[in-house]
């Protein structure tokens, strides 16, 4: 891919890997004639390299995340406006952000015992580190439940990550847009969390 511009680029895995561990709730989309499908779910990139997912059975997309069908998924991290204000150098606006791209073929995992265990590693991943919450085998919503999910993989053929943090500017121009995109992510959570809700 050409765009962003390489300096805003990140070929490297392992970061790209530590986004999608730290932001799990990706966006799926897939196409069916010639109109997108499009999901937000959790998904667990596992051991072998490949992202894990659940989906109820009555979302339409769920008939799509089988049979080694195509699948663009996308991750996103933390993201915010730039203000000229905020650097040492005369600059424009802008917006900073740090995106995973992935496409990839999802397969269908069928069976019962495969899902529950997937439900189980899930939400021990995403109660980490304090695990407050276990969900134990014999749990009897999540067996009521199994009927009604669908399990899926998907096998990674292509990475791209879009990492846009001021990386054009002056040191200190780039640390400043780092300092802002924390202080402005901790100040919109708080915001809409106690203006919207």
């Amino acid at each position: 891919m050409n765009y962003p511009p390489k300096i805003h680029q990140d070929t490297n895995i392992n970061h790209m890997i530590e986004v999608i561990k730290t932001y799990p709730l990706a966006t799926i989309i897939s196409v069916k004639n010639n109109e997108p499908l499009i999901t937000h779910l959790p998904l667990i990139y596992n051991e072998a390299g490949r992202l894990i997912g659940h989906i109820d059975k009555q979302n339409p997309q769920a008939a799509l995340l089988k049979n080694s069908l195509p699948i663009t998924v996308l991750f996103s991290g933390p993201q915010c406006y730039i203000s000229p204000s905020i650097y040492t150098t005369t600059q424009l606006p802008t917006w900073n952000y740090i995106k995973v791209h992935l496409k990839g073929t999802v397969n269908a995992i069928e069976s019962k015992e495969a899902l529950k265990e997937s439900i189980i590693k899930m939400t021990e991943f995403l109660e980490a580190p304090e695990h407050k919450y276990i969900l134990e085998p014999d749990n009897q919503r999540m067996l009521g439940a199994l009927d009604y999910i669908d399990m899926f993989e998907i096998t990674i053929d292509a990475w791209e990550g879009k990492f846009k943090l001021s990386q054009d500017k002056k040191p200190q121009d780039i640390e400043n847009a780092r300092a802002e995109l924390i202080r402005a992510n901790q100040q919109s959570i708080a915001y809409f969390l106690n203006n919207i809700f």
